[in-house]
Formats: C-alpha cells, sequence, structure tokens
C-alpha cells in the first residue's frame, strides 16, 4: 500500500486542477449546446494541461540525469509574457470573434497549455514523481530509462483524474445553471402582471 500512495497523490493534484475554475470549465459549459459539446469542449483543455505537465515531468528526469539545473521560474516567465502578449493581441484585435473562430480549439488548447506553464503546472507532482520513478530502489530515480515511460504514465495519471472532475464538475455547473434559469423564468412568469 506504501507504494501506492504517490500514485494518489498524483490523481489528487489532477483532481484538485479539475476542479479549480480557472482551467476553462466554466467556460465550456456556459457555451457547450449539448452534453456531447461538453466533452469536446473540455478536451483542448485537458490536452493543452497535458503538454505542459509532460513537458515538466519530461525535463525534471531528464535534467537529474544530466545533471542539469532546471530554471523553473525562467520557463514561467516567457509562458506568462507570451499569455499577456495573446491577451493584449486579442483584446486590440477590431474583429477578434471573426478572426480567432477557426483556431477555437487550437487556441483554447494553447491558451492551456501556456496558462498551465505560467501557473506551474507540473511543479506540484515533481515529488509524487520522484517517488514513482524511484520506488525500486536509489539508483533508479536518475538512471533508469524506466522513469521517463512511469513519469508519463503519472502524467496519464494526473490528466485522466483531472479530465474525469473537470467533466463532472462542469457537467453539473450545466445542469445547476439549466434548472436556476427555469425556475427564474417561472418565477417571473407568476409574478408578471397579467
Amino acid at each position: 500500500m506504501v507504494s501506492m500512495w504517490p500514485w494518489l497523490a498524483v490523481a489528487a493534484a489532477g483532481a484538485v486542477h479539475g476542479l479549480n475554475p480557472a482551467t476553462g470549465w466554466a467556460l465550456a459549459a456556459a457555451r457547450a449546446p449539448a452534453r456531447a459539446g461538453l466533452l469536446r469542449a473540455l478536451a483542448p483543455i485537458a490536452l493543452g494541461h497535458l503538454a505542459s505537465v509532460a513537458m515538466v515531468a519530461a525535463a525534471v528526469p531528464a535534467a537529474l540525469q544530466l545533471g542539469v539545473a532546471f530554471h523553473p521560474l525562467l520557463l514561467q516567465g516567457v509562458a506568462a509574457a507570451w499569455l499577456l502578449a495573446l491577451g493584449v493581441r486579442h483584446w486590440r484585435a477590431r474583429d477578434a470573434g471573426r478572426a480567432c473562430a477557426p483556431w477555437a480549439r487550437t487556441g483554447v488548447a494553447l491558451w492551456s497549455f501556456i496558462a498551465g506553464t505560467a501557473h506551474g503546472a507540473g511543479w506540484m507532482l515533481v515529488p509524487a514523481l520522484a517517488s514513482v520513478c524511484g520506488a525500486d530502489g536509489a539508483a533508479r530515480q536518475i538512471t533508469a530509462s524506466g522513469s521517463m515511460a512511469l513519469a508519463l504514465a503519472a502524467v496519464g495519471v494526473h490528466l485522466a483524474a483531472m479530465f474525469v472532475t473537470m467533466a463532472l464538475v462542469a457537467a453539473s455547473a450545466r445542469v445547476g445553471t439549466r434548472a436556476a434559469r427555469a425556475w427564474l423564468r417561472s418565477r417571473a412568469r407568476r409574478e408578471a402582471p397579467v
């Protein structure tokens, strides 16, 4: 059971990321016309987050293996500057809605990747990844070729937990919003003067 704790930590971190409305599930729930559309809207968010976390999950073991210092603040600074530049460009665009429409899913995935990298997605997984990748012995932590596969498996567990949580919360928010709208409409009809 002791060896399950790192995997549970990775899944719990994914669930926490899935609960966070800043990941974009709230916007996806608001814009999706149907339940199937909601899952299609969440997919680019999950893919962008996957790319960000996978980058860290691959970079940390590689940096440890090569003995190179990996500076997360540099990567986060570049991602934050990129996110701000894209935001300013979008804000200053004259017809932003039409210009971005064909790129909507790609743009959401890119936004999720940049935002995830800027806020440090993947870094909270580093302690769990170290435990998962070094489960069989001290030398295996850095030198084993299997550690990269285990790190990517941990990213998969993290992403699956995030996506399931995000889908459940977004679907619940969507149902709750529809119920609240229906209740408000029925109340307005009852209170409207005849």
